[in-house]
Formats: structure tokens, sequence, C-alpha cells
């Protein structure tokens, strides 16, 4: 009986293998829709390259694919350029290509899907997206492509000058939305390069997504993983996550965005995982975090942008470890109104900042390296709680403190190394908790400078090279138990 079933399988399978069937355009069928209109579960529809201007919903199972030469044209692949599916401008308010489970579209170019605005697209641009009015990417209007509640595979197209989205992907109530958006090319959009959203779980993977009138790829409520892809020139965010999204963001460039590298926010249920990206010469930061998210950023390098290589605000709260921040216009790593936990970064030869800590943050520095940053090694400007634990601070020449602390934040300081040149090692108007640093001053006036109105209480603190070791400039009290100590032994 079981080799009987076994047997009636196989030729079930034989069958519908051999019943799967070429179908060429415009060879068999003129166009495509009519191609997909007779083609069956596993057939594959071949198209000549042309311009076909139409709109096309696929089937479930079938494969469209251009033919052509496989080589590179100017963007993406020769045959993708030379195969247009072109959507009619405004004509008909359906996607470009809709897809099906298990479909496959695979080497066109789409576009003329709705009305590209080029005088609205340079104003945004000239703007930095700064007066945009706010779309969430949940709305999936008509994009150029749209996957809804499907499992299947968009891959070597090129999606340009559309309406909207390029690429649009979202879930659907019991449905598994899990497709793979693999090597295509989406520029000059009106709205992302490519959205995933409402639940959808894509692998979205070395795509390159440049010009578009929002984030190159961006996220709303879906978790898909992101990686090794090119997003630089979007009028926002090269990558732009939020409202509750949680994706694996790994291996990506992001660059020449007019704000954000990757740019995170929108609630503390936004919790994306973002590792070993490089994000360099942003608008703005390098990566950004804010509006009470609380993503992973870890192992990142994050250069040369406008603004902080990684910037928190608005109450989020990252974990931020290893990532490597270097010669930013602002700080390395800003903390603006936010709580975080920074661990073992390396910040360097910043323009501000390695460190910026301010608005009332609450932050634990552990084990982390700031060298040779312009300004101050840690700046606490104001009403910030901060634990400064085993950092290795350093700055060669310059006068600003190393470490400065200012207003009423409160800060323990304990196990760093802190040396170099400045004024002082440490200088504090607010409270101060120093216990067992090794301060290693370079002709420098103050290891410690306590002045006016500070508080301060130190403790087991090696402190060479100054011509004080603690200055009191005014300070409402000093508490040196190092300095106890040595009076008592003395008796």
């Amino acid at each position: 009986m079981i080799k009987v079933q076994i047997t009636f399988i196989s030729l079930l399978s034989s069958s519908c293998f051999l019943a799967a069937k070429e179908i060429s355009v415009p060879g068999d069928q003129k166009t495509i829709q009519g191609a997909i209109a007779v083609a069956n579960t596993g057939d594959v529809i071949l198209v000549t390259p042309g311009t076909y201007r139409e709109r096309i919903v696929l089937k479930a199972g079938i494969q469209l694919r251009s033919i052509g030469p496989e080589g590179k044209g100017k963007l993406g692949l020769k045959r993708a350029e030379a195969t247009i599916i072109d959507g009619g401008n405004e004509v008909g308010d359906s996607p470009g290509v809709t897809m099906a489970e298990g479909s496959t579209l695979d080497g066109f170019t789409i576009t003329n899907v709705g009305k590209y605005d080029d005088e609205k697209w340079q104003k945004h641009w000239d703007g930095k997206g700064l007066n945009q009015k706010h779309v969430h990417i949940g709305k999936f209007g008509t994009p150029g492509i749209a996957i809804t509640g499907a499992t299947s595979t968009v891959t070597n197209n090129i999606v340009h000058h559309n309406g909207d989205t390029g690429i649009a992907i979202r879930g659907a109530k019991g449905k598994l939305c899990a497709p793979v958006i693999s090597g295509n090319i989406c520029y000059r959009n009106m709205g992302g390069g490519i959205g995933s959203m409402m639940g959808s779980t894509a692998i979205i993977d070395r795509n390159v997504c440049f010009e578009n009138f929002y984030a190159g790829i961006g996220h709303n409520g879906a978790d898909p993983v992101v990686v090794r892809n090119e997003c630089y020139e979007n009028i926002r965010a090269g990558i732009g996550i939020s409202e509750g999204a949680s994706p694996t963001v790994r291996k990506n460039r992001c660059y020449g965005n007019r704000r954000a590298g990757i740019g995170i926010r929108t609630g503390a249920s936004t919790r994306p995982v973002i590792e070993d990206n490089d994000c360099y010469e942003n608008e703005m930061a390098g990566i950004g975090s804010e509006e009470e998210a609380a993503p992973v950023i870890r192992g990142n390098r994050c250069y040369r942008n406008k603004l902080a290589g990684i910037g928190c605000r608005d109450h989020s709260s990252p974990l931020i470890v290893e990532n490597h921040c270097y010669e930013n216009k602002a700080a390395g790593i800003g903390i603006d109104s936010a709580d975080a936990l920074l661990f073992r970064n390396r910040v360097e030869r910043n323009e501000a900042a390695g460190i910026g800590i301010n608005n009332g943050s609450k932050a634990s520095v552990i084990e982390n390296t700031c060298a040779e940053n312009r300004l101050v090694a840690v700046g606490i400007p104001n009403g910030g709680e901060v634990l400064l634990q085993e950092n290795t601070l350093v700055r060669t020449g310059g006068m600003p403190p190393i470490v400065a602390i200012f207003g009423d934040s409160k800060v323990v300081l304990t196990g760093n190394l802190i040396k170099g040149g400045g004024v002082a090692g440490v200088m504090s108007t607010g409270r101060l908790y120093a216990i067992g640093n090794t301060i290693e001053g370079q002709n420098g006036a103050s290891g410690i400078l306590a002045r006016k109105d500070s508080e301060a209480t130190l403790s087991g603190n090696r402190i060479s090279g100054y011509q004080m070791a603690v200055r009191d400039q005014g300070a409402k009290s000093i508490v040196n138990s190092e300095h106890f100590r040595k009076k008592e032994t003395a008796k």
C-alpha cells in the first residue's frame, strides 16, 4: 500500500512538472497580463525587451522574467533596463505590479505608476525633508510593486519615478508575508524606495535605494531582515524604522542622506537591532534614535556625519555597544533627554565632544575609549545622571578640560584613566563623586577643578602632572578622603 502511494505521488509530481510551460511575450501573447491569464502554477512567462504600457496582477506560482543580456547596464541588468512596464502616469489606481503567493518578478523596469513630481521632490530635497507632511509608511498608497500577505520573490528590477513607494510590502491577517526582495534598484520614487509594514517579515538584501522622497528603506510595524543594502541621498533617512518595527539591520551602507543614515523613532515597541553598518557623510546623525525607541546599536562605523555619529534624544533608551564613531562634526555619541548604556565604544577625532550627555539624560558609560576629540572627551552640560566607569579618556594638548560637568549634573567617576592636556583633567560645577581614577596631566593647572557651587567627594584618585591635584574655586563642599587620610597619618 505504501509503495502504491509513493508511486502515485511521484507520478502526480512528474505530471505537474511536465505540465509546466513557457509562455512568450509578445510571441505567444501580445501583453504580459494576457500571458498571466492563460498561465498556471509553475509556468514561466518570458518577456522580450520593449515597453509594455500596462499594470499587471500576477497569479500564484507564476514566474515572470525578462529575457536578454545578463550583463550590467547603466544601473542594473541590461535586460531589466530594456524591458519596461510603464504604468501610464496617473491613469489607473492599481500598483504597477501586484505580486501573488509563490510568484517571481525578475528583471524589469517599473516606472510611471502614478505621478512623479520633480518640483515637489526638489523643494523637499532643499529643505532636508523638514517640511514634509508626516505620512505613515503604513499607508500603502499605489506602489510600483505591491506585495500583500504573500511570500514571493522580487529580484533584479529597476523601480523609479513612481508616484508612491517603489516596492511596498504589507502583511495580512492569518498569512505569512516573508518575500525575498533582492538585487533591486529603487530611485526617485515619491514615497520610500522600499517600504516594509504591517507585520511583514521580508528578507531585503543587496538592494540600492537612492534619491527617494522619504527613506531609502522604511519600516512600520514590521520585522524584516535588512542586509547588505546601499542607501544614499534619500530626502529622509537611508533606512527609517518606526512605530513598532523591530528589524535586524546589518551590513548596510547609508551615506549622503539628507537626514540620518539610519533613523529610529516612535515608541518603546520600536526595538531594532542595528549592527555592523557603515553610516557616513549624512546631513544629520549617522544613526539617530528618538521618541522612546529602544534599539540595540552594535558594532557600527559612523563617521564624517554633519551632526553626531550616533545621536539619541526624546526619551529613547538605546544600548550602544562596540561602535566606532570618528570625525563627526558634533559629538561622536550624543545623548539628549534620553537613557542610554554605552559600552566599549571607540570615539575619536570628533569636532566637539567624544561623548556628550545633555538635558537630564541618564547614562552608564563603561569601558569606552575617547581619544583626541577636539573639545572634551566627555561633556555633561546640564542635569544629567551619569556613571563613568573604567573608560580611557585621552586628549593631547588643547585648553578645555578632558571631562566637563556643568549645571546640576550628578556624576560618578570611577576607575577611569584620564590623560592629557587642558585646564583640568576633570572640571565640575555639578555634583561629582570621583573614586579610584588615574588622572595624568601635561603641565595643566588642576587634576580636579571644583568650581563655584559644585560639590565633590573624592577618594583614592591618583593625580599627577598638574600644578595642583585638586583646586577649590568656590565649591560648596569638597570631601577629599585621601587628603584627610594623609593628614591623619602625619599626626
